[in-house]
C-alpha cells in the first residue's frame, strides 16, 4: 500500500526524535500500522540549521501554514508548543480535512474542547498521547484499558523538573534555588521555569487526565494550582522525620460536591509507591472499580520517550482510516453527548490531613495556645515536633501533623495562628495524602 504522508510542525527535540524513531523502527511500525508512515514535509524556524535527525526526503520550510495547507499531507504532527499559534495551525489542518497528532498539553488543556468539536464536525482524528507524561501511555491506559471501570481518583507526579528538584533537596540536602539552577544547567528546566515550578505544566496535564477519567469537559481554569517554590530544606527534613516525603502531585478525585482538581506539594508516606519515584521520572496512580489501584511509571519527557507516544498516535490514526468517525475511540474516552456537567469542587471543600510548620516564640504557653486554636477549629493533632532553639534565637520551629479536615477549617485556623503575637511570619502548610 502507498505510504501515509505526514507533515511535521517543529523539528526540535521531539520532532527530531520522531523522525529518527520512524526511520529506525520503520519495518516494525509498518507491520503494526498496516502501511508505511513517511514524513515528507516539515516546518522549522531555521530550516538550514543542523538537525539531530536526517532530513533526506523531507521538504523543509519555515512556514508552518505551508505544511498544513499541503494537499498531499494526510496527518499533521504539531510539535511547536505554545497555545495560540498551535491552536490556529491545528484548526486550519482540521478544516483542511487532515488528522492531527500533538504533544501540546497547553493547547489541549486550553483549547481542546473547541479542537475536538471541530474534529468531530470534519470527521478527523486528534491524537494527544504525548501531551501527558511523555512516553508513559497513560491516556490510552485510562481511555481504553480501564474502559470498564469507574475511576474514583488519580494522582500523579507529572512534571519531571519539579520532581528532580524535590529529589535533590531530599537526598543531597540542597536548597531549592541551588537545585533549580542545576536543573536549568542540565536542561531539565527552562530559563524561565515558571510553568514547571509553579505547577502550571502539571495543571495542564491534570486537566487532560481528569477529563478522560471522569468524562467531563476540559476545564483548566478550575484547577487549584500551587507550586514548590515555598518548600524549604527544613520542610523536606521534618517530613522525613515524620516518615513522609514531599512530592508535587496532580490529584483528581470524586469529592462529595463534585470533582476535585488540584496540583500542589504533598506529603506522602515514605512506603507509598509514588513517594519513591525520583529524579525526572513521572508516575500516575489510578484507583478504579473494580480493578483497584494501578501504577504507570516511566520517562515523562525527552526526545525518544515523547517520540514513542507521537508514533503510537500516528499508528492509531492510520489504523482508524477505514473506520467511520462515530466508531473511533472518543477523544475524551466518553462520547461527546455523554460528557458530564458534574461541577468542579472548590478547594475549600477538600478533605485532607496537613503538615504545619510555624516559628513560635520560645516561651511557656505558646504550644498550648496553638493547640487550643486548632482544637476549637475542629482539627485534631496526630503528631508534634518542637525543636530546640538555635543558639541566640528567640523562636523555635514547631511542626504539627493533623488528622483529616476540611480545607476551609484549616484556612480559618491558620489565619488565627498567624494573628498570635508569639507566632512569627506565615504558617507553612502542606497537604498530606495516603492515597489509600
Amino acid at each position: 500500500m502507498d505510504p501515509v504522508k505526514v507533515g511535521v510542525l517543529g523539528l526540535g527535540t521531539v520532532g527530531g526524535g520522531t523522525v529518527n524513531l520512524l526511520e529506525r523502527n520503520r519495518d516494525e511500525i509498518t507491520r503494526r500500522a498496516g502501511r508505511p508512515i513517511d514524513i515528507v514535509h516539515a516546518a522549522a524556524r531555521h530550516p538550514d540549521r543542523p538537525r539531530t535527525c536526517s532530513t533526506d526526503g523531507i521538504r523543509l520550510t519555515y512556514d508552518a501554514f505551508e505544511v498544513v495547507d499541503d494537499p498531499d499531507i494526510e496527518i499533521v504532527v504539531e510539535l511547536i508548543g505554545g497555545d495560540e499559534l498551535a491552536r490556529e495551525l491545528t484548526l486550519r489542518a482540521i478544516d483542511n480535512g487532515k488528522h492531527v497528532v500533538t504533544a501540546n498539553k497547553a493547547m489541549i488543556a486550553l483549547h481542546g474542547n473547541e479542537i475536538f468539536a471541530k474534529a468531530r464536525e470534519k470527521g478527523v482524528s486528534v491524537g494527544f498521547e504525548a501531551a501527558v507524561a511523555g512516553g508513559i501511555p497513560i491516556i490510552k491506559a485510562v481511555r481504553e484499558g480501564l474502559v470498564g471501570n469507574r475511576i474514583e481518583w488519580l494522582a500523579g507526579i507529572i512534571n519531571g523538573t519539579g520532581n528532580f528538584i524535590l529529589t535533590e533537596m531530599l537526598y543531597a540536602g540542597r536548597a531549592f534555588g541551588d537545585v533549580l539552577a542545576e536543573a536549568q544547567r542540565l536542561g531539565y528546566a527552562e530559563a524561565d521555569p515558571t510553568f514547571d515550578v509553579e505547577g502550571i505544566d502539571a495543571a495542564h496535564k491534570l486537566t487532560i487526565l481528569a477529563s478522560i477519567a471522569f468524562g467531563i469537559p476540559l476545564q483548566f481554569d478550575k484547577v487549584y494550582t500551587e507550586g514548590i517554590g515555598q518548600i524549604s530544606i527544613e520542610d523536606v527534613t521534618y517530613a522525613q522525620e515524620l516518615g513522609f516525603r514531599i512530592k508535587h502531585l496532580g490529584i483528581a478525585r470524586r469529592e462529595a460536591d463534585g470533582i476535585g482538581l488540584r496540583v500542589h506539594p504533598t506529603l506522602l508516606p515514605e512506603r507509598q509507591l509514588l513517594a519513591n519515584v525520583d529524579g525526572v521520572m513521572n508516575a500516575v496512580m489510578v484507583n478504579a472499580d473494580p480493578v483497584g489501584p494501578t501504577l504507570y511509571y516511566g520517562a515523562g519527557a525527552g526526545a525518544e520517550p515523547t517520540a514513542s507516544a507521537v508514533v503510537a498516535d500516528l499508528v492509531d490514526v492510520v489504523r482508524e482510516f477505514t473506520l467511520e468517525p462515530e466508531n473511533r475511540v472518543p477523544y475524551l474516552a466518553f462520547h461527546s453527548h455523554f460528557l458530564s456537567d458534574e461541577p468542579i469542587a472548590p478547594i475549600e471543600s477538600v478533605n485532607t490531613a496537613y503538615y504545619l510548620r510555624l516559628e513560635a516564640q520560645d516561651e511557656p504557653g505558646v504550644l498550648a495556645e496553638v493547640t487550643r486554636i486548632l482544637s476549637e477549629a475542629g482539627i485534631s493533632i496526630e503528631a508534634i515536633i518542637q525543636k530546640q532553639p538555635a543558639a541566640g534565637a528567640e523562636t523555635v520551629p514547631v511542626i504539627l501533623l493533623t488528622h483529616r479536615v476540611l480545607e476551609a477549617q484549616m484556612n480559618s485556623a491558620c489565619t488565627q495562628l498567624e494573628a498570635l503575637e508569639q507566632v512569627h511570619g506565615s504558617v507553612t502548610r502542606i497537604r498530606v495524602e495516603t492515597l489509600a
